[in-house]
């Protein structure tokens, strides 16, 4: 029975975000239901990809993630795939249009991290479009059921949260991308003399990101709005947890906040939406 194969492929991807991510779940858990698992399916396909770069050492990521990439175009071709991840992800791309291209621009980021060490200006721009704008995209197809005029309304808005969440990513993991994976994102800086002055430098950008990012939260529909004004929250409660902290901190640890205190920003954030203050 393949509609048992298919609640079950979706039942993967949403425990693929549980487990991975407590904080985009709760975000999830606040979107109409009807939006739900095609956003599980989204996150579950992007986190598997970046896991084979970013975590698989011993084992060949170049071919692990051609292959992935090969059987993702197979999956939505034939619409189905006996990888569960696939197979849900491909139901989402193709129930919602998803553009080949927003796909491609996807992996060819994950296939940066495989090559790229040291980002200029428009790697960087690249890599944060792929990796991150896309994703924000590919998650608007969804909330607009169909509706190009309201999605390319929104889409520019989309993008923007997009890079502010991943620039955030990039800050609070400046240790582990560095010394463990030798990677440095952020174009022009020198991570051996990070200092408070290129932590400025790089704040400034990420927040005239959010500003943007938040206008298009403000003109999503009540289904969806919710769930993605939690995200910003998070997001931005990390952003100003880091502001406060000196850059020789953020070399030697990973930022955090506690689970407790993700619970009390979805309170507020609650709170805040049912009061009309967002």
């Amino acid at each position: 029975m393949k509609e048992l194969f298919d609640i079950v492929s979706k039942k993967t991807s949403k425990l693929t975000t549980e487990l991975y991510s407590t904080s985009f779940s709760m975000g999830v858990r606040m979107l109409n239901a009807k939006f739900r698992d095609p956003i599980y399916g989204i996150y579950g396909f992007v986190r598997f990809a970046d896991e084979i770069v970013d975590s698989f050492h011993d084992f060949d990521k170049t071919y692990l993630l051609q292959r992935f990439r090969e059987d993702t175009y197979h999956a939505i071709k034939q619409k189905i795939s006996l990888n569960p991840i696939l197979n849900n992800f491909q139901h989402v791309v193709n129930k919602y249009k998803i553009d080949i291209q927003i796909i491609d621009q996807f992996m060819h980021s994950m296939e940066m991290d495989l090559s790229e060490k040291d980002y200029d200006r428009g790697k960087f721009d690249e890599y944060v479009m792929g990796s991150a704008e896309v994703v924000g995209v590919m998650c608007l197809k969804v909330f607009c059921e169909g509706d190009d005029k309201y999605y390319y309304e929104l889409e520019p808005y989309a993008m923007k949260l997009g890079a502010a969440f991943q620039k955030i990513n990039f800050l609070r993991d400046l240790k582990a991308d560095y010394h463990h994976l030798e990677r440095a994102y952020f174009p022009g800086v020198d991570l051996e003399k990070f200092d408070d002055d290129m932590k400025k430098k790089i704040e400034g950008e990420i927040q005239d990101d959010f500003n943007e990012g938040y206008k298009g939260i403000r003109k999503l529909p009540k289904t969806v709005s919710m769930g993605v004004y939690l995200s910003y929250v998070y997001f931005h409660s990390i952003f100003l947890k880091i502001r406060k902290i000196p850059a020789a901190r953020i070399m030697n640890e990973r930022i955090r906040i506690t689970d407790f205190y993700k619970y009390v920003l979805l309170l507020g954030a609650i709170i805040k939406y049912k009061l009309g203050m967002i």
